[in-house]
């Protein structure tokens, strides 16, 4: 026996965790999207190379066709941008999908495709750095998931075991250059100084702290009783890194105050708090569940027959 107002409080908890879905899916997809359209994106450099002109060159294309002889002109910069008008399609079905429409479903799929070669693109451009490669484990995985949301359910173990394995790839990337294991990137030091006001020393400090705190929830949250705190925490630190660069980089002085420079910055990486959140939340609902003693419903019951 089931009562009616457990079924409605798990349908609208379901509703809600579907909808953090959808909106890491949407916000990565749409943030990529921004940068290929108005930059040109990591993409490139799987492009501009000579065994994709000998390719080029092998259909009759000649080498000013290839490359331009303007802005946004050759045939590189035309695809990149026509990529970008494609995400914004992803984006857009995210918001739509259902699990009825197979199309939809086929589009999601081939974001996170697109998501996964951008990321071999950035691990190309840091030198096959295979943390730069798990740091886009999150975005990479975010339309896929909501893909197993909607066939298997939001709660299915698959789900959750890939949003867990997004986790941490995400985390152990970011980790490992935050810790120092590989160079850490000069705009974690900037970002750090400038939100905080520290020094360098300083903010190498809380760099090191926060790379370690990466791989110790990456630990607890594979274990029942650190789970939920591993994944709120999570959803602090990654909320907090994905707005770290609007916030550092944005100015009163700059046109637009910056925004379109920055904020996509902190919109395509809202993964890294909302997957974490989606954890925590339905593992949070899990343990109330599992802890809340038996009693007689206060509402009609549904029965089978």
């Amino acid at each position: 026996m089931v009562s009616f107002r457990s079924l409605m409080v798990t349908k609208r908890s379901d509703m809600l965790l579907n909808s953090i879905l959808r909106g890491s899916a949407a916000s990565c997809l749409s943030g990529w999207a921004w940068v290929l359209l108005y930059w040109e994106g990591p993409y490139g450099i799987l492009l501009w190379n000579p065994e994709t002109f000998a390719l080029a060159e092998g259909w009759g294309i000649s080498w000013e066709a290839f490359v331009g002889t303007g802005a946004n002109d050759g045939l590189v910069q035309q695809w990149l941008g026509l990529v970008g008008w494609v995400y914004v399609v992803c984006a857009g079905v995210v918001l739509v999908a259902r699990r009825e429409s197979k199309l939809q479903l086929a589009v999601l799929l081939g974001g996170t495709g697109m998501l996964v070669v951008l990321a071999y693109a950035k691990y190309r451009l840091a030198q096959n750095q295979i943390p730069m490669f798990l740091e886009h484990g999150a975005q990479m995985l975010s339309p896929a998931l909501l893909v197993m949301a909607l066939t298997i359910g939001v709660r299915h173990r698959a789900t959750v075991a890939v949003a867990i394995v997004a986790f941490i790839a995400t985390f152990c990337g970011h980790g490992y250059y935050a810790i120092g294991w590989l160079p850490t990137p000069g705009n974690f030091h900037a970002m750090t100084s400038l939100i905080l006001g520290v020094e360098y020393e300083t903010a190498n400090m809380l760099l090191r702290i926060a790379g370690a705190l990466d791989f110790v929830i990456c630990v607890g949250v594979l274990i029942p009783a650190t789970r939920k705190a591993s994944a709120l925490y999570a959803t602090f630190w990654g909320l907090v890194t994905a707005l770290a660069r609007p916030l550092a980089g944005m100015s009163w002085e700059l046109n637009y105050w910056g925004a379109d420079q920055f904020v996509h910055e902190g919109v395509l990486r809202a993964p890294h708090f909302l997957l974490p959140l989606f954890l925590f939340l339905l593992w949070r609902e899990v343990d109330a569940d599992s802890s809340a003693p038996e009693s007689v419903s206060d509402g009609p019951e549904l029965t089978e027959n």
